[in-house]
């Protein structure tokens, strides 16, 4: 597997990185990214090439669920890089369709490590619940993975709130928090907040 990525890195370079390499030469000095993407780490959902965007145009974390806990030193670190170094004008929760993570936390699954995570969200299928979405035909499991999967792009941005980095930007006005959900069956990229 390894010399797949080796060998696309040669094509890369052919078809992209010489024919514009100015703009590297320029990423080659830094960054200016205007947003930041707190996505999943699902391999389907590469934020910049939903996005249709160069690299150096957003700063991405990615984690399992695009989960914003609390008091997390790696995100906070991410956060306050972003804000105050970067300059982002923009936070954007992105979450999308058929999230591993959210049907987890649905049928209550987890192990060592990925139950503890998935707390986080646990509001967001509480919501589902107190709905009484069923999920007895594949259409009506799809329907309520939505609304875990957005409820949890909600819980997530109110996390957010919890960093002063934040919490102080978006009072001040330099930071606007978004919702944007890829649908994996479209290709489509929404914004829900």
């Amino acid at each position: 597997m390894i010399d797949k990525f080796l060998e696309g890195n040669k094509r890369f370079i052919e078809d992209d990185f010489k024919k514009d390499a100015d703009y590297y030469k320029e990423l080659a000095g830094g960054q200016s990214p205007t947003a930041l993407f707190i996505g999943c780490s699902d391999s389907r959902v590469n934020p910049e090439r939903v996005a249709g965007v160069k690299m150096g145009e957003i700063f991405v974390h990615r984690n399992i669920g695009n989960i914003v806990a609390k008091d997390d030193a790696n995100l906070g670190t991410v956060l306050e890089y972003a804000v105050h170094h970067l300059k982002v004008d923009d936070i954007v929760i992105y979450g999308h369709s058929d999230c591993g993570a959210m049907k987890a936390l649905d049928a209550g699954e987890g192990g060592e490590f990925i139950g503890g995570w998935l707390e986080t969200a646990r509001g967001a299928k509480d919501i589902a619940d107190s709905k009484n979405l069923p999920a007895s035909t594949k259409e009506e499991f799809k329907k309520r993975l939505r609304v875990i999967e957005t409820e949890n792009m909600r819980i997530q941005a109110e996390n957010l709130r919890t960093y002063n980095v934040v919490k102080e930007a978006e009072e001040k006005g330099k930071v606007t928090i978004h919702g944007l959900y890829y649908d994996l069956d479209t290709g489509e990229l929404t914004k829900v907040f």
